[in-house]
Parts: C-alpha cells; structure tokens; sequence
C-alpha cells in the first residue's frame, strides 16, 4: 500500500466513523446503515463478476438462505451466535451446491441458471406457508447483543455494520491481491492457457462462487438484523438486478466501486424518491451517463480522468520551469 493509499483510507475510515456524530438525523444514520448492507452484497458479488467474470442474477437468493435459516434457528430456541452460524454454514455449502450447478455451463447458460436457482429460492419462500410464512414473511424477535451491547440503538447498530463490512472488506481485498486472486482474473482472462498452465480452471471459479455465498449471506444477516423482518419480496429478480448493477455502476474493477455504487443507488431510492416522483428514470440517466462517458464504471472512471488531468498538467509546469526568468 502506497502513503497516498494509506491516507485516504485514513480519511475515508476517519469519515465513515464520525458519520453518527456528524448527521444526527436517526434516519440518515438508518439510512447509511443500509448503504453498508447493501455495500457488503454488491462486495460479494464483484468477486465472482469482477475478479472472474461471472454474472450472477440470483445473489439475492443467498439472503433467503441465510436469513430465513436464522430466523427460524432464532425462533426455534437457538440462541443469536448459534443461529448465526448454522445460518451461515447453511448458506455457503448451499453455495457450494449451486455453484456445482451454475458452473456446469459458460457465459449466458451460467447466467440463467444462476437466475433460476435464485427464482427457486423465491418460490421456496413464497409458497411454503408453514415454513417461511409466505408473503407474510417471517419475523426476527430481537437483535442480537455482541459483547452485551445493544443494537437497538441507529448509532450503535451503524458501528456494528460498519466493523463487520471492515471486516470483510480487508478479507475481500487480501482475497484480490492474493495469489488465487491472480489465478482467478487469469482464468476470466485467459482459461485456456491457465488450464495449459495446470491450474483448475473450475475448482478456482467454483471456490470463488462460494466464497462470494458467504460474504452475501454475512451481508444477509445484517439485512435481516437490521429489518428484524424478512418476506420472499426481499430475494425476488429485482434484489438481484440491483446489487449486480450496484457493482457495475460504480466499477466492477475495483474494490471500491461496489460501494460507491451501493451508496448512489440506495440514496437514491430510499432518499430522493421522497422528492423525485419518477425516480427510477432519474436512476436510469445516470446509467446511461455512466455507461457512455465512463464504460468500466464510476470509480475507474474517475481515476482515469484524474490520470488524464494530471498528465496535462504535467508538460505545462515543466514548461513553465523550463522558461529562463525576464
């Protein structure tokens, strides 16, 4: 990491933790806790469509997974650690499951297969009424109490999101500068020469499905802790559309492109939705903006055009020192 790296991470976690304090407002500071959310599910699915080039449109179904398995744990008398947990390894060997099954085909047939196992996990939630309670859903009694403290509170259940997307954002991150890592963008870029090579092409891409399963369904546990409430309409197709074009928006290249995509389109769809009476046209410009000014997203977009501004400015000074004094 470079000291400029480091200082903006410095100021960016400086900001992040002085967000409470600075907005007052319970429902901004509501309202940041769900960018969090949001942020950690677009996170996991860049690790499959940005590291390795896999397009998912059923990553909502994970939160169906683990929240409905950690609701009903929590119901049936475990206890919020315990249920937490199983929820999650229910999750992510699920993953594991429907990962053998997406990867059987390429590019558009992974693509609709991914959608009809998220649409399976839909109907599961939808239709069986003992179980998931239907289109009624399913209600979570409390939110749990990591160390005694209470997250009822706006401030303090955003501190938790937030140490929990810190968490598996230098996880994600350690994951993308990692030799698999490296492995992975060589088999999105390069799966011929990387089996040449000896490396399993599948065994990488299926590792990487699971991985992606279990960082969504973290991301789904704090959904379902944050809304102590979950229905079918919460893992539908849309769900999925958003947290995919959430990490395309911002730049599915980078790490922090998820988030910044996270942030634009909950803002704006919990925010200026109050003001905006068609909001979803005003959503729909700033992808058509974003996809014809900046193609690989908000963030590359961004560095590019400071790249180029730079560059610019750089002839000029050395011309100017170049110049002798009148």
């Amino acid at each position: 990491m470079t000291r400029w790296n480091a200082i903006w991470l410095a100021i960016v976690a400086a900001l992040l933790i002085a967000v409470p304090t600075v907005i007052g407002n319970e429902f901004y500071v509501n309202m940041a806790s769900q960018v969090l959310i949001y942020a950690l599910f677009a996170l996991s699915i860049n690790m499959m469509l940005g590291y390795g080039g896999m397009v998912s449109l059923g990553h909502a179904g994970y939160l169906g997974l683990a929240g409905y398995a950690c609701i009903l744990l929590t119901i049936n008398g475990f206890d919020q650690l315990s249920a937490a947990i199983l929820a999650l390894a229910f999750s992510t060997v699920m993953a594991g499951f429907f990962g053998m099954l997406s990867l059987r085909a390429p590019g558009l047939g992974f693509i609709m297969i991914t959608l009809a196992l998220g649409q399976i996990v839909w109907g599961i939630a939808y239709r069986a009424n003992d179980l998931t309670g239907g289109d009624n859903g399913l209600r979570l009694p409390a939110r749990p109490m990591p160390f005694g403290i209470d997250l009822n509170s706006a401030p303090r259940f955003y501190y938790f999101a937030l140490a929990v997307v810190a968490v598996a954002l230098f996880f994600i991150w350690r994951f993308s500068r990692s030799p698999f890592g490296a492995s992975l963008m060589g088999a999105r870029d390069q799966p011929r020469r990387m089996s040449m090579l000896g490396h399993n092409v599948w065994l990488i891409r299926w590792l990487t499905f699971v991985l992606a399963g279990f960082w969504g369904s973290v991301a789904s546990l704090l959904f379902v802790y944050y809304n102590l409430f979950l229905s079918p309409h919460a893992l539908g197709l849309q769900q999925s559309a958003e947290i995919l074009l959430m990490a395309i928006l911002g730049g599915a290249s980078s790490l922090a492109g998820p988030i910044v995509g996270a942030a634009i389109i909950t803002l704006v769809k919990n925010v200026i939705s109050s003001y905006v009476e068609r909001w979803n046209t005003l959503l729909g410009a700033i992808f058509v903006i974003v996809i014809i000014f900046m193609p690989y997203g908000l963030v590359p977009g961004c560095r590019e055009l400071w790249r180029r501004i730079a560059q610019r400015r750089k002839p000029s000074a050395s011309k100017a020192a170049s110049e002798p004094a009148a």
